[in-house]
């Protein structure tokens, strides 16, 4: 009865409306508005509350992660495996050593594949070691089944964990664990891009290099409309016909448009403490636009 009472008292404050329907929550301190307030984060064009982003991005993973290459095929016209091989190619694992790697949202295992086969095949390397980590279970048993195909199934070389790429257990990813740690297409849909790079910080060795190869932002007016245009109107409708879902297409359309642009992102990674390049594109910068900035390979070194 109190709390009816309330509901139905009018806002005097600012808009007079009834309290239930006010933009205020008159029964909490003005702290706590800020904090339900700045609680929310976006799912593709959705603000949606912080604690429901995770589920609604592993509902869309688990629809897609039999899918996922055809996926990301669609959504690059084939062109990722050829980012994917200049993103290995420009980190060079196994040219000075061993090293021990962790690959994050990495669950299909396609990157962690290209880091051993770089390793082994440039630099005759059978000791680098892959930990693929991913939150969500599915996209680990795509790995695992392309890894038995592999010679380095049951092996010290790979591992597949099943972990949150925001908060690593601390008992199984120790701090200065990890050389090299990569992040391909996943950074995008996590809830929170500062905790991801923190911990990513807190898990690489001094000297370690941080990685990430994500959907970026077109530039080129003529281009960017190009882009836009299939993005919405194709991206979607392959999505419905080669694997039966337009929903999660659409999604994952939506979260590129949300994703930070490469200015951005870069000052992100050096304010979690990671050495870059300057803050521009190319050779000394900090990012690598890939096909007119439609992807970027972004880099930071832990000292």
């Amino acid at each position: 009865m109190f709390a009816s009472n309330i509901a139905r008292r009018a806002c005097r404050t600012s808009c007079n409306r009834p309290l239930r329907n006010c933009r205020f929550n008159h029964s909490q301190p003005a702290s706590s508005q800020r904090t339900e307030e700045s609680s929310t984060t976006h799912f593709g064009f959705r603000t949606v509350p912080e604690e429901q982003k995770e589920s609604l991005v592993k509902n869309v993973f688990d629809s897609v992660a039999s899918s996922y290459d055809l996926m990301n095929d669609a959504m690059s016209l084939g062109i990722h495996r050829l980012w994917k091989d200049e993103f290995v190619g420009l980190l060079k694992p196994g040219a000075k050593g061993p090293q021990k790697c962790i690959d994050v949202a990495g669950g299909t295992g396609d990157i962690a594949l290209r880091i051993l086969d770089h390793a082994r095949e440039r630099y005759a390397d059978r000791e680098t070691t892959v930990d693929v980590v991913d939150i969500n279970g599915e996209m680990l048993k795509e790995g695992y089944k392309r890894f038995k195909k592999t010679m380095y199934h049951n092996t010290p070389q790979i591992a597949f964990r099943e972990a949150n790429a925001q908060a690593l257990p601390t008992e199984q990813f120790p701090e200065n664990t990890y050389d090299l740690y990569t992040i391909a297409f996943g950074i995008r849909n996590c809830t929170s891009v500062p905790d991801v790079l923190k911990e990513a910080y807190r898990v690489l060795k001094p000297g370690g290099t941080f990685a990430c190869l994500e959907f970026s932002r077109v530039n080129n007016p003529l281009l960017s409309t190009a882009y836009d245009q299939y993005s919405f109107s194709i991206i979607p409708l392959l999505g419905t016909i080669l694997a039966g879902d337009r929903v999660s297409y659409q999604y994952l359309v939506e979260s590129i448009r949300r994703f930070p642009p490469q200015p951005e992102f870069a000052q992100m990674i050096a304010d979690a403490g990671f050495t870059t390049g300057g803050m521009f594109e190319g050779k000394g910068g900090a990012w690598r636009d890939l096909t007119f900035g439609v992807a970027a390979i972004h880099t930071g070194v832990k000292l």
